[in-house]
């Protein structure tokens, strides 16, 4: 075979040339398996004969179409969003039942310890504590979770996940990271503990701990619906009627792809400071469309996926309902913990654009982010235990009543996308990377982050006087 006619081979020589260049060295691995690629497929092109009718390839086609550099990002944008209006919309329903369901078990509980003449503390801990704090974890996780990952797992099984790590292998790859974070990334949307997990699929240690880190910069199930309560709030005035639902879930939209942008930002940083290292090859042969099997689907999203997530947050979020409890009902001075500790918080947290009560809400949410606004109500409310209010407009006289304005309503959204990850994820990391030191480098990096966002955007609005 004369290789000076085969471009690939010539380009390999070229790179023999300079082996010790590591970065070269890596692509003349990927020169490799294109050529090998090229060459069986040529060889099969020329011996291969297809007997019957001409059948068309509709992997092929269809590869054209999900692959291409035009149309494959469009189709991904436009799949995964299909995703999580899916997920969002189908959830609501469910998670009212649940909540309705666990409410009325609440009632039936305060009576049994009415009837018991249990001492008021001890049914403050239990009851508005303990269990209504599992509640609100189970009624607002469980749902999306048990329709996003059946539907995640569905395209993972049809083949389509690996087209997209095609796609957004360039990226990740100029980041200096791995193409598969895309994959693990995805899977953070529907929870970042889940998403932690996923990244065994990455075999470089050094890329892994990449992926870990940086997966809570994408946002969960668990903060979606406060991400969609607060951008109605937020856009209610610029649109009207049936355009607020359309306008706001496209701001969401929106704030999901400035997500990604940091998830790659910042996974750029790492690779070039404290995890500095070259990109690992990634040669991804994508695997042929399959017909989805349904039952494994099922077993492996609902029983690996949610149920093993839903565990534990569930565990983490048991006693943290104590602690919220207490809070909001042991009076110092005159006043409760809560208020006094968001006091303290108070010239913090007005430096970057919220209140005391926002920040102590976050802190108190840490473990599950379901629990974040629920807690916020209840703090301006005065209240002593954990409560919603009934609809969106009464959610914005609340806030509105508190000092909120558009710059707010705004911080809130992005401190929502950039904070510290909940205690299931943190849980999940450290089991994971077996590190303290990177399991805290986890917390503080993207709340560091968050921070640097909402203090520049606060004080450059402030600055233009736009509030």
């Amino acid at each position: 075979m004369d290789i000076s006619k085969n471009r690939d081979e010539y380009n390999i020589t070229e790179l023999l040339k300079n082996t010790l260049d590591r970065e070269k060295n890596e692509q003349l691995k990927d020169l490799i398996v294109s050529s090998i690629y090229a060459e069986a497929e040529e060889i099969a092109t020329d011996v291969v004969v297809k007997g019957g009718s001409k059948k068309k390839d509709w992997d092929k086609k269809l590869d054209d179409i999900l692959t291409s550099r035009y149309t494959g990002f469009p189709i991904m944008f436009l799949l995964l969003g299909v995703v999580f209006w899916i997920t969002i919309i189908g959830s609501n329903l469910p998670s009212e039942m649940l909540s309705n369901l666990f409410f009325k078990i609440e009632d039936h509980l305060t009576i049994w310890f009415m009837s018991l003449n249990a001492p008021r503390w001890l049914y403050g801990i239990l009851i508005p504590g303990i269990y209504r704090t599992l509640a609100w974890v189970v009624s607002v996780m469980l749902p999306p979770m048990a329709i996003f990952f059946p539907l995640f797992t569905f395209l993972e099984d049809l083949g389509y996940l690996p087209r997209v790590a095609f796609n957004l292998d360039r990226l990740f790859k100029k980041a200096g990271t791995h193409g598969k974070q895309s994959l693990t990334m995805s899977m953070g949307f529907g929870c970042n503990a889940a998403g932690i997990i996923a990244c065994r699929i990455i075999e470089s240690p050094r890329e892994r701990l990449i992926a870990m880190l940086t997966n809570n910069f994408v946002p969960c199930n668990g903060r979606f619906p406060t991400l969609i309560a607060l951008s109605t709030i937020f856009l209610g005035g610029l649109a009207a009627g049936q355009f607020i639902n359309l306008t706001a879930s496209l701001f969401v939209s929106i704030l999901v792809i400035a997500s990604i942008i940091v998830t790659l930002a910042i996974s750029w940083l790492l690779s070039k400071t404290w995890l500095k290292g070259v990109p690992s090859s990634f040669t991804l042969e994508l695997p042929p469309y399959r017909k989805p099997q349904f039952g494994r689907i099922l077993y492996t999203s609902i029983i690996d996926r949610t149920i093993f997530v839903l565990g534990r947050a569930v565990a983490i979020a048991a006693p943290a309902g104590v602690i919220i409890w207490l809070l909001a009902n042991i009076n110092v001075s005159g006043d409760s913990i809560l208020n006094h500790s968001a006091a303290f918080l108070q010239p913090f947290a007005n430096l970057i654009g919220l209140d005391g009560f926002i920040l102590m809400a976050f802190i108190l949410g840490f473990p599950a982010n379901e629990i974040v606004l629920p807690i916020l109500i209840m703090s301006y409310m005065a209240e002593g235990a954990m409560l919603e209010l009934n609809n969106i407009q009464a959610m914005k006289e609340l806030f509105v009543a508190n000092g909120w304005t558009w710059l707010t309503t705004l911080n809130f959204m992005l401190f929502t996308l950039f904070h510290f990850p909940c205690g299931t994820t943190l849980w999940t990391i450290k089991k994971e990377s077996g590190s303290n030191k990177w399991t805290l480098f986890s917390a503080v990096m993207p709340t560091v982050v968050g921070v640097i966002i909402l203090f520049t955007i606060t004080q450059s609005v402030r600055l233009l006087g736009l509030v």
